[in-house]
């Protein structure tokens, strides 16, 4: 019985000593093991530096995957927390209560704001997938806290599998949930109960204008610090959806079709 075992206790020691890898997105990261890594050194000196110094972080590897170099294992460890790293602490003024379920534009409007991410689904261009929905979470914002747009900002990568499918088709929806917020779970609401509302944002993704790049930059980065410093090797820039329809479920009883003009003269306020 014991040598049947044998060549798994070997296959497990195998596996100990083996670095494992996590994609996100088409970039991977190490993950190591060492709890160690919990108390490294992520102050606002360390983390930008090894941003600014991205293009050595990276290598292609023989599948045309981009890969941490693992040669320097600390340095490694740090940036596989690089994108989860504050560069500053930001009082968010609190998103107070949700208007009442009545006033769907303006409900829409609260959720638009004050989600900080939302699931973006595209069009596949991936060769095992082309042709079927590709869903993906990005960071969002339609303006500083204390102004709202209701058009929704991005800030994206050509490497991302998205980027590409938009390329072929720039047609996307964006879903988001009052989930992420703390009224449902004060409320005691299931992420599928329908008074937990859910708004989808369908539309055309466009490169945002030169002229209104100075604005989206604001909207972004004023919500999500952290972005100014990624590594410009990955050619960042801004893109925002032109709307085409706004769906929302708030409320038992169906759901709310809003005309886009209602939508951009409600107020989240």
């Amino acid at each position: 019985m014991r040598a049947r075992y044998f060549p798994l206790a070997v296959f497990a020691n195998v596996l100990c000593l083996c670095q494992s890898y996590t994609l996100r997105s088409s970039v991977s990261w190490v993950v190591s093991s060492n709890d160690a890594v919990e108390d490294a050194d992520l102050s606002e000196e360390v983390a930008p530096a090894l941003l600014v110094d991205g293009a050595g972080l990276w290598k292609q590897d023989s599948s045309g995957e981009l890969r941490v170099k693992p040669e320097n294992e600390n340095v490694a460890q740090l940036s596989s927390r690089l994108f989860s790293y504050r560069l500053e602490k930001v009082k968010k003024s609190g998103s107070g209560s949700p208007p009442p379920h009545q006033e769907t534009a303006r409900t829409a409007r609260y959720i638009a704001h004050y989600s900080d991410w939302g699931h973006l689904a595209t069009i596949s261009t991936q060769d095992q997938i082309k042709g079927l929905p590709f869903g993906n979470i990005f960071s969002v914002s339609d303006g500083a806290l204390d102004n709202s747009t209701g058009v929704i900002y991005f800030y994206v990568t050509p490497m991302d599998n998205t980027v590409s499918d938009l390329k072929s088709n720039p047609y996307a929806s964006l879903t988001f949930s009052e989930a992420e917020g703390e009224f449902c779970r004060k409320m005691v609401y299931d992420p599928e109960d329908p008074r937990c509302a859910r708004l989808s944002l369908t539309g055309k993704m466009v490169e945002v204008a030169p002229e209104e790049l100075g604005f989206a930059k604001e909207a972004m980065f004023s919500r999500h610090p952290v972005m100014a410093k990624w590594p410009v090797g990955h050619k960042w820039f801004f893109m925002k959806l032109e709307l085409i329809q706004v769906w929302l479920q708030d409320w038992i009883g169906g759901v709310s079709l809003i005309p886009l003009e209602d939508y951009f003269k409600a107020t989240p306020f």
